[in-house]
Order: structure tokens, then C-alpha cells, then sequence
């Protein structure tokens, strides 16, 4: 029903910047969209979400490093990633979720994002 397609991983120095893509095709509305991520050995945390209304919620280890935002009228949403640490390694995935008869939640495939030291 919902499909996310990501772009905009890749390797990066310390310091640098990145900016991921994601866009949903949905044939019912999506409540909220966000970015998680996974590093090796370690579970999916959440990084940044955005709600339909515009509300943002970030992860104390990006707040102020990272910016989610939504194009105006899509289901597209970015994540801005600015002064990366090598601790920002992992696949980040796109999630969406929405309300039809339950709660549903949709994932990318992810997008790997490494950074060197």
C-alpha cells in the first residue's frame, strides 16, 4: 500500500554533510514520516520524525546537527545531516505511518551512511 523509495547515502569525512531523500507513494494518508537508523550490532533508533502538521522530534545525538523537513504538498521528506561524526554510521531507513482500520507502519530499504574519521 505505502512504498518509500531513499536516495542520498554514502561515505563522508568527519564533519562533513549529507542529505537524504525519501518519497512515499500511499493511496491513504500518511500520519507522520521519519528517518531510524541501524548501526552494526546495535538496534533501530528512531533520528528524526515530522508529523502531517509539521511538528518535528529529533534524537538528542542529532538535535542541532541534523534538520528533517517535508516539500511542501508531497509525501517527500529530507533529512539535512551536517557536521557527521563517525558515530553517525548506519543504514537509515525511511518510515511512514498511517491510520487505515489500525496503525501501519512502512519502511524503506535503507541507505548506508558512513563516515570516516
Amino acid at each position: 500500500q505505502v512504498q518509500l523509495v531513499e536516495s542520498g547515502g554514502g561515505l563522508v569525512q568527519a564533519g562533513g554533510s549529507l542529505r537524504l531523500s525519501c518519497t512515499a507513494s500511499s493511496a491513504f494518508e500518511i500520519t507522520v514520516m521519519g528517518w531510524y537508523r541501524q548501526a552494526p550490532g546495535k538496534q533501530r533508533e528512531m533520528v528524526a520524525t515530522i508529523a502531517s502538521g509539521g511538528i518535528t522530534n529529533y534524537a538528542d545525538a542529532v538535535k542541532g546537527r541534523f534538520t528533517i523537513s517535508k516539500a511542501d504538498g508531497e509525501d517527500t521528506i529530507y533529512l539535512q545531516m551536517l557536521s557527521l561524526i563517525p558515530e553517525d554510521t548506519a543504514v537509515y531507513y525511511c518510515n511512514a505511518g498511517l491510520y487505515v482500520a489500525g496503525p501501519q507502519d512502512y519502511w524503506g530499504q535503507g541507505t548506508q551512511v558512513t563516515v570516516s574519521s
